[in-house]
């Protein structure tokens, strides 16, 4: 499938191969198989789609990391790990609707792929790789070294743990506050594990406003109770700026960068007409009806569903990721310098 058109984007990659980690924001299909609710295979999900069909993503159209790995050049989409006859060669997505980096996080919908399994799955892709190069580990990590790792990640361990204590006791009995909380999941990950294993690059996004989504505005009564949500939100994404100043200084040649998903608004300002309700029509689990025709105005939308960005949402994400039109938002430089470093 070749992707539509950029302007100023042409030849090679920017980076050989992208490896793709995350949720619902970023996934492409690999939650088709599993047994859960949190899955986008139906319509209206996909109407905008290159080819007007779903694919797995829970936007009309294409993610952010899909306009991203636009950006860096590729020709094709990054195939999801499930897809195991897809060419690796250019990079997997891993990322699982649901997911968290708790691994309990999203399974009240049923199953997902944590962000434990998916560093595992990457072992197995990294594997893959290796035998592909006649299992010189030299080379291999020649190539993982100029590959990307994009990692989004985390919103679930609020919305779909945290604050659902009638499913989760995270907050409740876990001897720690919100600010231990929060401190725990930033610090979790072991990215060394990737940096052992020959990453180099890495783009770690913070959570952005997940009390101002549809499902928060609608579900939670007060003020105060979204409010809390989007201080969970503004505390994570510090944590998670200090840990990318943690292994910039403590991992030799390792480059990593934080998107401030918090820094700004998608608002008025940028044409958006439509800021609290989603576009297609939703169930109780706040994912689309299906085989319910959307709203046709859905440039006009923020949200397609009560938790996901339309495409010209995550259009406006992705070149502010990529390009730092919003200097606040990258840190310490944006995706487009980081690939070139």
């Amino acid at each position: 499938m070749v992707l539509q058109n950029i302007e100023g984007v042409e030849g090679e990659p920017q980076v050989p191969c992208l490896f793709i980690f995350g949720d619902s924001l970023s996934d492409n299909g690999n939650n088709h198989l599993l047994r859960t609710s949190a899955k986008a295979n139906y319509f209206p999900y996909g109407i905008d789609f290159p080819d007007s069909r779903p694919t797995g993503r829970f936007t009309n159209g294409l993610t952010s990391i899909d306009f991203i790995t636009q950006f860096l050049g590729f020709d094709q989409l990054i195939p999801p790990f499930a897809n195991t006859i897809a060419d690796i060669s250019r990079g997997v997505n891993y990322a699982s609707g649901a997911a968290g980096i708790r691994n309990e996080t999203g399974k009240h919908l049923g199953s997902d792929i944590s962000l434990r399994l998916q560093l595992t799955n990457h072992r197995t892709t990294v594997s893959q790789i290796s035998a592909g190069f006649n299992k010189s580990s030299e080379k291999v990590e020649q190539l993982l070294n100029k590959c990307l790792y994009y990692v989004n990640i985390g919103a679930n361990d609020f919305l779909n743990n945290y604050f659902l204590p009638q499913y989760y006791s995270t907050s409740a009995t876990l001897p720690l506050n919100m600010e231990g909380y929060v401190f725990d999941l930033a610090c979790n990950p072991k990215w060394e594990n990737l940096y052992d294993i020959g990453g180099r690059k890495f783009v770690l996004v913070g959570v952005g406003y997940i009390g101002s989504t549809p499902r928060a505005l609608t579900t939670l009564k007060t003020n105060s109770s979204t409010d809390d949500i989007n201080k969970a939100a503004f505390l994570f994404n510090a944590n998670l700026r200090s840990q990318v100043d943690h292994f910039n200084k403590a991992l030799p040649n390792a480059s990593f960068i934080f998107i401030n998903s918090t820094a700004s608004k998608i608002d008025p300002s940028l044409g958006f007409k439509v800021l609290d309700s989603g576009c297609c029509q939703v169930g109780e689990n706040g994912q689309c009806v299906a085989n319910v025709r959307p709203c046709d105005n859905r440039k006009d939308f923020v949200f397609y569903d009560s938790f996901h960005p339309t495409q010209a949402a995550n259009l406006i994400t992705a070149l502010s990721s990529y390009n730092a039109s919003i200097p606040a938002y990258t840190y310490p430089m944006d995706i487009s310098h980081l690939v070139r470093s």
